[in-house]
């Protein structure tokens, strides 16, 4: 992903701005609207992201530690948690066998490895093949830099929009999360949020032809890669009309403007990851355009509006003690509500809220197993930034004891989970 920032930039706007690299970090400068600046070349960039990247690394070394000391506690392997369990193992299925496995269950559902995107298995197998590691062992090594991707990423966005030190709180905030652990798993989330977070950053700085060829990787990787498509289309239909618009104030010209031919080529490629896997699978099932939705339903996933969920909550009220999970649910969905809504406040860039709104609402309107939606919630990292812009007024003794105290607290419960019902 390093090699984003390096790309030549044709911005939409030539007004001159400041040079990011020199901001007084305790100064907080929204961007609003679809206004880029020029990124940083690599090298400086990466020293920039230095505090958030070291900060991330503490944080999830401090998660397998307590998973580690955990696990083995009740004699359980924390690698084979992170490594082959659940999910893990259906990507590392594919990695070795490729597609067509699948598990019919005593009820009739047919479990089949068809539902799993297909960019994370390719890396497994393509790292398994170049080194003595295990189909496995490739999935904990992508994992791991992925999330350092995913970190530097996220700081990237929240940076440009917000300053450095919003951007350093930012990915604190993510490696904290209570579900942080998953980060480390060889799940596809880390490797997903990478992509969308640089595919925005891209957007953001005005790389229409990277923005689409990151979508297009997120595409291959999660279904709600779709999220990162309608981000970069967005970004480019304000950009359309800006371009159309009347000259600024300020004297700016409409011909200033990103070049029409790369936003219309980033533009086409976005999609092309997401509709070519899908139609992959309907060719191969033999179900047409739809058949991954059939391949969906044989896990009891789909989309009903919230109606499924919506149940769930409720029948935790038939009781005193499932009350108050549901009490819980009720208020974590409000919580998210809000955060959108202070994004929406704070005039986050168009392409962060199309691409925040989209996953929360797909990860709280799906049918599928309740237990995984704070998981799907993971890569809505754009929902962090208002918590980040908090801690980063915060003086910094305070703000690392907020953000220490939190972080114990997850790999306590990261621990906790993993050595119980897990991540499905």
């Amino acid at each position: 992903m390093a090699c984003t920032t390096s790309l030549p930039l044709t911005p939409l706007s030539t007004t001159p701005r400041p040079d990011p690299r020199f901001r007084t970090p305790s100064i907080i400068e929204p961007v609003t609207d679809l206004e880029t600046r020029a990124a940083p070349p690599v090298a400086p960039s990466l020293r920039r992201a230095a505090p958030a990247l070291l900060g991330y690394a503490a944080v999830r070394a401090l998660g397998l530690l307590t998973l580690a000391l955990w696990s083995a506690a009740r004699d359980k392997s924390a690698y084979t948690l992170l490594t082959a369990r659940w999910d893990a193992l259906w990507y590392t299925r594919v990695a070795e066998l490729g597609y067509g496995y699948e598990v019919r269950l005593p009820n009739g559902d047919v479990h089949s490895n068809l539902a799993f995107f297909p960019l994370l298995p390719w890396l497994e197998r393509l790292l398994a093949a170049a080194t003595p590691l295990s189909y496995a062992d490739a999935g904990f090594a992508v994992a791991l830099l992925a999330s350092v991707a995913a970190a530097w990423g996220i700081f990237a966005v929240a940076d440009h929009v917000h300053g450095r030190r919003a951007g350093v709180c930012a990915v604190l905030v993510w490696a904290v999360l209570p579900v942080g652990i998953v980060q480390s798993m060889a799940y596809s989330e880390s490797l997903f949020t990478a992509l969308a977070a640089w595919s925005l950053y891209a957007v953001l700085t005005g790389r229409w032809v990277t923005a689409g060829t990151l979508a297009l990787l997120a595409g291959l990787t999660r279904p709600v890669g779709l999220a990162v498509v309608a981000a970069v289309w967005a970004a480019a239909v304000a950009s359309y009309v800006r371009e159309r618009g009347p000259a600024r104030p300020d004297g700016a010209h409409p011909e200033e403007r990103a070049p029409s031919a790369r936003r219309a080529l980033g533009m086409l490629l976005a999609p092309l990851g997401a509709a070519g896997y899908v139609l992959w699978v309907g060719h191969h099932t033999g179900k047409g355009p739809l058949g991954y939705l059939d391949v969906q339903a044989g896990w009891r996933n789909g989309f009903d509006g919230g109606q499924a969920f919506a149940r769930f909550v409720a029948d935790k009220f038939t009781s005193f003690p499932s009350a108050l999970a549901g009490v819980g649910l009720i208020v974590g969905v409000g919580l998210l509500v809000w955060l959108y809504v202070v994004c929406v406040r704070q005039r986050q860039p168009l392409p962060l809220l199309v691409y925040a709104g989209i996953v929360t609402a797909l990860a709280l309107c799906a049918s599928s197993y309740f237990g995984s939606k704070p998981r799907l919630l993971m890569p809505a990292f754009p929902l962090l930034l208002p918590l980040a812009l908090a801690l980063a007024r915060l003086r910094t003794p305070r703000s690392a004891v907020v953000l220490g105290t939190i972080a114990v607290a997850s790999s306590l419960y990261g621990a906790f989970w993993l050595n119980g019902s897990g991540p499905p």
